[in-house]
């Protein structure tokens, strides 16, 4: 008998998982039919995944061990390091042999389920309406049509929609989340040549924008905002921020020359765990279960590695509750555990920008090799937020940096 799965969702954490099932089911000389659903039309850039477009280590031993080769020439250009900009300071942090890749996230998507389809996925163009999760099977609805399936796992990001029908049909409830605004602008060439390799972060008081970043690309710059609730206006408030236009330099933000240049576009990511990620016939990946890195997302690697984990335990434990609590579970918790050090974290970033303790951090990070890798890592999230926290900068040094804060401000943080 042939065993069926219905992904939803067609970014990289489908594709892995997809993958990964009949990578393994020929392995295990199992007949296994996976059928992926993705509404999103990639080819000429119909639709966009608004996603800033940074794919950082390890992606290329991640997906090579998928049996993914690694798309080079969709590389735009290679990002060697960070330039932190505080209220009054500016640090640049470069670390050798850490690059990731500012890459095109359409040209990506497009590419990884290219590869997905010649491995034997069934690749779905239309967009999933509605689920059924019954004890003997579950039934998926979309535009076109409906099928049957075993399992189902949900890939579908921080869909409303998808969200929706999970919450109807199961314990689901998705997780908590920051929105983002997603920009691009077009500088003169040579203005690009000479910007280099870095992403420039602006942790600076801007009300409502917990932090911003500027990231170049091939031939523009992508601008993205990031808060509970942001909107059009904190975008403004950001671009038009003197320490931001200062890094966009010749940019005419009020009348672009390029006609797809200061389009906004909305998105989110998840700040915590989802509740019921898995259950009896399903189980959800990445963004969609909350498992990626808090505060600092790195949401490819985790909706890969999530979805090959979920792989992993439909293959060797199976499809209930239990299956997906025994073998599933277990491996998440390399990222749940995590989410206290990255809810502090996140915390004492967001008081420290406002009191002006960030731009202490930023010159304790000149003088003190360890406050300067730990500052790399919290923003690159190469690193744990615990090992950054604990073994990076150490108790008793983040002990001594607070006692040489003044009281005034240090009353500040705490009060909120």
């Amino acid at each position: 008998m042939v065993e069926k799965v219905i992904v939803v969702g067609g970014g990289p954490g489908g594709v892995s998982c997809a993958m990964k099932l009949l990578r393994m089911a020929r392995e295990m000389g199992r007949e296994i039919h996976v059928s992926l659903y993705e509404g999103k039309r990639f080819v000429g850039e119909i639709h966009h995944n608004q996603c800033v477009g940074i794919l950082s280590p390890p992606i290329r031993e991640i997906m090579e061990g998928l049996g993914i080769p690694f798309p080079a020439d969709l590389v735009q250009r290679e990002i060697t390091g960070y330039v932190l900009h505080s209220r009054s300071e500016t640090i640049t942090l470069d670390e050798e042999g850490e690059v990731s890749y500012a890459i095109r996230r359409v040209a990506f998507d497009e590419y990884m389920l290219s590869v997905a389809r010649k491995e034997g996925v069934e690749v779905i163009e239309a967009r999933v309406t509605d689920v059924e999760i019954h004890p003997d099977r579950v039934e998926v609805f979309s535009e076109s049509e409906s099928r049957e399936a075993s399992v189902l796992v949900g890939a579908f990001g921080m869909d409303d929609g998808s969200a929706a029908f999970m919450m109807r049909a199961s314990r689901y409830r998705r997780p908590g989340f920051l929105t983002s605004i997603v920009t691009k602008v077009h500088p003169p060439e040579r203005f690009m040549e000479d910007f280099g390799n870095r992403i420039h972060v602006f942790l600076i008081p801007i009300r409502g924008v917990e932090f911003g970043a500027i990231t170049p690309k091939g031939n523009h710059l992508t601008i993205n905002i990031a808060g509970r609730d942001v909107t059009s206006s904190h975008m403004w408030a950001f671009l038009r921020d003197p320490r931001v236009r200062e890094v966009l330099g010749p940019v005419d933000l009020e009348h672009p020359s390029n006609p797809k240049d200061m389009h906004f576009f909305k998105s989110r990511f998840p700040m915590g765990t989802a509740d019921g990620f898995f259950g009896n016939r399903y189980v959800l990946i990445g963004d969609a279960a909350g498992l990626v890195r808090p505060f600092k997302g790195k949401g490819v690697n985790g909706a890969c590695i999530s979805g090959s984990w979920a792989a992993e335990a439909i293959m060797t434990a199976g499809i209930s509750y239990e299956a997906f609590k025994d073998h599933y579970l277990p491996r998440c918790s390399y990222i749940i555990s995590d989410l206290p050090f990255g809810r502090f974290l996140r915390w004492a970033t967001i008081l420290s920008k406002e009191t002006g303790i960030m731009d202490m951090v930023v010159g304790k990070a000149r003088i003190d090799r360890r406050w300067r890798e730990a500052i790399y890592q919290a923003i690159s999230a190469n690193k744990m937020y615990r090992e950054i926290l604990l073994d990076t900068i150490g108790l008793d040094n983040m002990i001594k940096f607070a006692a040489s804060i003044p009281l005034q401000l240090l009353l500040g943080l705490i009060m909120g």
